[in-house]
């Protein structure tokens, strides 16, 4: 996901797509360790995304304040 698209989102689907792209690298973070991950790039890809999340999150909150 882009930050352009993220930056579209309403701040329910901000909250929503950060609840699943946590629970998705749990998931990835558990393959991992079980040695079931086909992609061992896909948990940075992931923690990308979460960083961008926040990011708009935070942008957010001091454009409010």
């Amino acid at each position: 996901m882009t930050i352009q698209e993220i930056r579209s989102l309403t701040d329910e689907q901000l909250k929503q797509e950060l609840e699943r792209t946590q629970r998705e690298l749990m998931n990835l973070r558990f393959s991992a360790a079980t040695n079931q991950l086909p992609d061992s790039n896909q948990p940075r890809l992931v923690r990308r995304s979460i960083a961008r999340l926040l990011t708009v999150t935070r942008e957010r909150e001091l454009v409010e304040g």
